[in-house]
């Protein structure tokens, strides 16, 4: 079953263009990872958010423990205002199929 993450991350705003950079790396990886339906990046003057769609709770799992976010955690840490939220949600689709879920 498909799984949709929203995950908030709030950079210092010293390295906000740092942790902008390495997400637009990591992204290309992610994208080509088994299962990645959706991986995109969403910002305001505060956070960043990315909204990811997996085709299976393992994908998620997979994509987690996997090299790109290995990688790239380490090079995050001392750069947030908080720890990134993470929300994994059970799409609910409802209306039109085509506007109704992601």
């Amino acid at each position: 079953m498909t799984v949709i993450v929203v995950a908030t991350v709030t950079p210092m705003p010293e390295h906000r263009a740092d942790i902008i950079a390495l997400f637009e790396k990591t992204i290309a990886r992610v994208h080509d990872e088994d299962g990645c339906e959706l991986y995109a990046m969403h910002e305001d003057t505060d956070t960043i958010v990315m909204i990811e769609k997996w085709r299976s709770a393992e994908d998620l799992e997979a994509h987690s423990a996997g090299a790109a976010m290995t990688e790239m955690n380490p090079q995050v840490e001392g750069k947030l205002l908080a720890k990134t939220e993470i929300k994994v949600y059970t799409p609910h689709p409802a209306g039109d199929p085509d506007k109704g879920q992601l």
